[in-house]
């Protein structure tokens, strides 16, 4: 008798917490406040400090008129070919530089350099944002040996937040049905705990960053 009384004391508490509902205690959690401290430093300087601790390449240029020098001088350096991008800019800014880029769909599978824009850049992390709404698709950030990608300072942002907010109001209702986040090269430790770059996508990865006042 008396385990029952019990058991009915115990079910009539959570009847009455089912019919009163649950009061909530838990403060309301502060989503937007910053929890790093943001460095002084200029974005540039953040992200090319964090790209180069990442195993990638970066190069600054003062202005477009200077970019097809400082690519030309890389590209002689590491002597490589079977240049390709689709960025309709970036192939303009190559025109007068006597570099074969092909934007041929037919040159796509034997291309060993590609470049591409992208949508923002993360200083914090050095992480370039790029997405399928881009002229250079999924495939080519992803398919060649080396990857390029050719930026603008005022792409430049400091946390991922700050980069989805970007791209999210860029194409409001259209939103990109996917968007890659880059850091560094493609680089793994499966096998026998040996970092190997390149295992499943380009194995360096260049950042031009170009000043735009």
């Amino acid at each position: 008798m008396e385990e029952s009384k019990s058991r009915e004391k115990i079910l009539k508490k959570v009847r009455a917490a089912l019919i009163q509902g649950v009061v909530e205690t838990q403060p309301d959690i502060d989503l937007e406040s910053e929890i790093y401290v943001i460095p002084p430093d200029p974005l540039e300087e953040i992200f090319a400090k964090k790209l180069l601790q990442l195993n990638g390449k970066f190069v600054f240029c003062e202005s477009a008129a200077e970019f097809p020098a400082a690519f030309a001088a890389v590209v002689n350096e590491n002597n490589w070919d079977r240049l390709f991008s689709k960025e309709e800019f970036i192939l303009k800014m190559l025109r007068d530089s006597g570099l074969p880029v092909s934007d041929k769909d037919e040159d796509f599978i034997d291309m060993n350099v590609g470049l591409t824009s992208c949508e923002c850049l993360i200083a914090r992390t050095g992480t370039v944002l790029v997405s399928s709404r881009q002229v250079s698709g999924r495939r080519l950030p992803v398919y060649p040996h080396y990857h390029i990608v050719v930026a603008f300072t005022d792409q430049l942002v400091m946390n991922i937040r700050d980069g989805l907010k970007m791209i999210k109001e860029r194409y409001r209702d259209n939103f990109p049905s996917m968007i890659s986040a880059i850091t560094g090269p493609s680089r793994t430790a499966d096998i026998e705990k040996t970092l190997v770059q390149g295992a499943h996508g380009p194995k360096e990865i260049y950042v031009f960053l170009i000043d735009r006042p």
